[in-house]
């Protein structure tokens, strides 16, 4: 067994609570509803080990993947990549080798027998930042339970360090608790002096990005997904201030193409293909961790169909093995209405044995710096939506 869960539920919810809230994390209940499971998952360090190093080859094959894509309009349209960043996507250097992105999260379903298997990787705007730097590493403490997240503030310091945003932006800064409290958290965190803004309180004057009467942003990290650019007010705007280098965003511009769940398409397409993009070792990588994944229905059954751009579980429909649709996500928003959407053979999530029910448990695994090194459980139904509750996952000890 890969994961056991231990610890039973306090008696005094309340009281637990209030002390996340006064480690940062605010959220723990969000309108009287139990975000926070109040029990640990402890994960076995062997599989623990495998899950580095499968991240860690799969974050150089999705980098290397998106130089290969780099210029390739026709694979943009691909990814739904909407068209008001091609321009900035081809003029625009990515990052150095493993630093497209320094702000990621991969999903993983890890199942009993531990297997492990890729469900997609979030490059662009992940959450869940607070729950597995701040709540984590506590609750584990306070179960005995080594946790691995310790390392995630020192590699978002060093991450800021080079990048040196001067503000930080999501929508509803101050109002939206969750997205407030990962900008304050990533922030202080960053040892930098910033100031956090609305998104929706910048404006662009001839390319030029300000806040207030006249304060220009030139750096700035935006808890704001890129490919919104294609369908926002401003979206076009902003998308040529990037694009003219008025301003550098955090994660960088070509993170969208990373963040596009049919990259994975792509991959396993090259992948089938026997490309030579990819060495020998590398295709070993994909057969082993990544899932058949195409951009047409070509799965007869037991798949996944999901936008290229979907979040929080909204638009994925699982199918069974006949093909019929078993389950589909109603709580997200179903962003395939904009995006095109991927099928991918379906790997059932662990169902584990909680004090208050059984559950779904998605393992996250956060890339920092371009280092995998955080923990973060989802704990809910066979979809991983709005409706799923944080749980922590610690590692045994040798």
């Amino acid at each position: 067994m890969i994961y056991e869960v231990i610890g039973t539920p306090s008696v005094d919810r309340d009281h637990r609570v209030q002390q996340l809230a006064s480690l940062g994390f605010t959220w723990a209940d969000m309108e009287e509803e139990a975000y926070w499971l109040d029990q640990l998952v402890v994960m076995q360090r062997h599989a623990y080990e495998e899950l580095i190093h499968a991240a860690e080859a799969l974050w150089r094959l999705f980098d290397k993947t998106v130089r290969y894509v780099k210029g390739k309009r026709e694979i943009y349209e691909l990814l739904s990549i909407p068209e008001v960043l091609w321009d900035g996507l081809d003029r625009l250097e990515p990052g150095a080798a493993g630093f497209i992105s320094r702000y990621a999260r991969f999903d993983f379903t890890v199942n009993q027998q531990g297997e492990i298997k890729l469900l997609e990787l979030n490059a662009d705007t992940p959450t869940g930042y607070v729950e597995a730097a701040i709540a984590t590493p506590w609750l584990c403490e306070q179960m005995g339970i080594e946790s691995p997240n310790d390392t995630m503030k020192e590699l978002i310091r060093l991450a800021w360090e080079i990048e040196a945003p001067d503000f930080a932006a999501c929508i509803a800064y101050g109002k939206h608790v969750e997205d407030s409290g990962t900008i304050d958290a990533l922030v202080a965190h960053s040892g930098r002096k910033m100031t956090c803004v609305d998104c929706l309180d910048l404006w662009i004057d001839e390319g030029v990005v300000k806040v207030g009467e006249n304060q220009i942003i030139s750096k700035m990290f935006a808890l704001y997904p890129k490919e919104w650019m294609g369908i926002d007010d401003g979206g076009e705007a902003f998308s040529y201030a990037i694009e003219e280098q008025f301003i550098q965003v955090f994660n960088p511009l070509h993170a969208v193409i990373l963040q596009s769940k049919g990259l994975q398409a792509i991959i396993w397409g090259l992948h089938e293909e026997g490309a030579e993009l990819f060495t020998s070792d590398e295709h070993k990588v994909i057969g082993t961790y990544m899932l058949p994944t195409y951009m047409m229905p070509e799965l007869t059954g037991d798949y996944v169909s999901k936008s290229m751009f979907g979040r929080e579980g909204g638009s994925v429909e699982l199918y069974n093995m006949q093909g019929e649709l078993e389950v589909k996500d109603e709580v997200g928003f179903d962003t395939s209405v904009f995006f095109r959407r991927i099928y991918q053979q379906r790997a059932d999530l662990p169902e584990l044995s909680f004090a208050h029910g059984n559950k779904h448990l998605l393992t996250g695994l956060f890339v920092l710096n371009g280092t995998p090194c955080g923990l973060l459980g989802r704990a809910g139904g066979m979809i991983t939506g709005n409706t799923s509750q944080f749980v922590a996952i610690g590692v045994k000890a040798p």
